[in-house]
């Protein structure tokens, strides 16, 4: 399929319920779809659980923002580093070994947790740690999966990943809430170490002449070579309006508007007094409104700078109404509508990289977004947490919806000549 006008490909364009589910055509992709929903279940019930733990040990908001800045912090000093290993290296092979590593960690904060012998400081430096692996995982993962479904595919791909990450964000803090009630938060711990089998076996299990071809990347061993290789991917950021544009909103509005979980265990605690069982509610009714989101823009199968700058306001006016709001089922609906926005935001900026990037710069662009948007987390989870605990979740809330919402009508008044121009350039 040719490359459009703006140098993207169109999505595919199969009619009716198939469309929506197009990139599961692919053996390949099927595995990993099947993997990452189980191990993101875990994920998503250990994010909850350690959230709950570090309140429990230390009572203080700005200590839980701090070891979530903490996770993201080699993402944002080495995420670019990222992109270069993820366009040079086998990217399946790179992923069973990000996979394993972050299986290992996981069960080692199970055995300090389930031992009694767990301190805030353990549990800061396997975040620092599980940052490390993730500087390489992110862009890799991301990159991955074009391999597998080829780039009439991309759209729908990354949208039913989308839409498998808010499944887990829906069932996974449910679980964790329970199971935290009942047996206390260490099984959290284990069952995501567990997790992590079922997609480092999917990846074996995929099959090496199902891959796409893609354009290769020697990695090159001098300084000056490699400063080079990472300019390339930043000069094509810059130089690229559609890049540009969904690199610069989502990292804004992550930095301000996406510090849940930050912000909701707090909120849920001091504000609702609903405690972990409030605090699991919350966070699956944002995945519901996110998995709802999903499913929306894998049935489209098309990615729009309007549909990104819509998701994005959504998401900081509905974290703005929480300023007021002290009702458990009002809460839970801007939550909702909170998760829509997001991934309605990001999602599509997601895939407007995707199809815009040409395969030898993908790893090395994919860095710069998954490094803008998980590393702007350090600061947003400081600055969230800092509001958190001088004012309160429900201000904390307020400033972060209202800078996201302030964002994005910026960055659609800079970029509405562009967006009227591929607009004509479409219609045509």
């Amino acid at each position: 399929m040719p490359p459009s006008a703006t140098g993207t490909v169109p999505a595919r364009t199969t009619p009716g319920p198939r469309r929506g589910m197009s990139a599961l055509a692919h053996r390949n992709f099927r595995l990993f779809f099947s993997g990452q929903l189980i191990s993101l279940i875990g994920t998503w019930m250990q994010s909850l659980a350690q959230g709950w733990l570090v309140l429990q040990l230390t009572q203080d908001p700005f200590v839980l923002g701090m070891i979530s800045a903490i996770q993201f912090l080699p993402v944002m000093v080495f995420g670019l580093f990222g992109g270069l290993i993820a366009d040079a290296l086998p990217k399946r092979t790179t992923l069973v070994a990000t996979q394993t590593s972050s299986m290992l960690l996981a069960l080692s904060l199970f055995v300090l947790t389930w031992s009694h012998q767990v301190q805030p400081w353990h549990i800061a430096v396997l975040a620092l740690l599980l940052g490390c692996v993730n500087t390489i995982d992110m862009p890799t993962r991301q990159a991955f999966v074009v391999e597998m479904v080829g780039r009439e595919d991309v759209v729908n791909a990354v949208a039913l990943n989308s839409a498998i990450f808010n499944t887990a964000r829906i069932v996974g803090p449910a679980i964790a809430g329970v199971i935290i009630g009942i047996v206390g938060v260490a099984t959290c711990f284990l069952l995501n170490g567990l997790s992590y089998v079922a997609v480092i076996v999917g990846l074996l299990a995929m099959r090496n002449g199902d891959l796409h071809a893609v354009g290769t990347y020697r990695l090159n061993r001098t300084v000056g070579a490699v400063l080079t290789d990472l300019a390339e991917g930043l000069r094509y950021v810059r130089r690229t309006p559609v890049v540009l544009l969904a690199v610069s909103v989502v990292g804004l509005v992550s930095t301000v508007g996406m510090n849940l979980n930050v912000l909701v265990p707090v909120f849920a605690a001091d504000v609702l007094r609903a405690g972990a069982t409030g605090f699991g509610f919350l966070m699956a009714a944002t995945g519901v409104g996110s998995l709802v989101a999903a499913l929306a823009i894998a049935y489209l199968g098309r990615s729009s700078p309007r549909i990104m700058l819509l998701g994005g306001a959504a998401l900081g006016l509905l974290q703005a109404v929480l300023i007021a709001v002290n009702a458990m089922p009002v809460a839970i609906l801007c939550m909702f509508g909170v998760g829509f926005g997001s991934i309605a935001m990001t999602a599509t900026a997601n895939t407007s990289i995707q199809l815009a990037v040409p395969d030898n710069l993908r790893g090395r662009v994919m860095s710069v977004y998954t490094t803008v948007f998980a590393g702007s987390t350090p600061i947003g989870a400081l600055f969230a947490g800092m509001l958190a605990a001088q004012f309160g979740a429900a201000i904390a809330f307020g400033v972060g919806g209202g800078v996201s919402l302030g964002v994005v009508i910026v960055a659609f008044l800079l970029a509405r000549p562009w967006i009227l121009e591929q607009r004509r350039i479409q219609l045509a």
